[in-house]
């Protein structure tokens, strides 16, 4: 099953996907300019090989809820979410705001 729901964080929207797959979950929260995830995410192969497109996204580990995700301390990021100031150990709704920050 695929449930993609908008949520509000401090007055600010954002997309929630959650796709149940067997034995796992796939988690993200989305926002204009990047997103975070669960550990699905592979943070090195966006600052590898996907470097040139500047994907601003976070992984946060060990999280089965879109709750847990927000709440979850960032395990890795890209270095583009750097740039904007999100950090390695920052949660979730953190990184989401600095991103929205950035598009105002």
């Amino acid at each position: 099953m695929i449930n993609v729901t908008p949520i509000t964080i401090d007055h600010y929207p954002f997309i929630a996907v959650s796709v149940q797959l067997p034995k796992t979950n796939l988690l993200a929260v989305a926002s204009e300019k990047g997103y975070i995830m669960c550990g699905a995410l592979d943070v090195a192969l966006l600052n590898e090989k996907l470097r040139d497109r500047g994907i601003v996204a976070g992984r946060a580990v060990g999280v089965r809820t879109i709750d847990q995700l927000l709440e979850a301390p960032l395990e890795s990021v890209t270095a583009a979410a750097e740039e904007l100031g999100i950090t390695v150990g920052m949660k979730g709704k953190e990184a989401l705001l600095k991103m929205r920050e950035k598009n105002l």
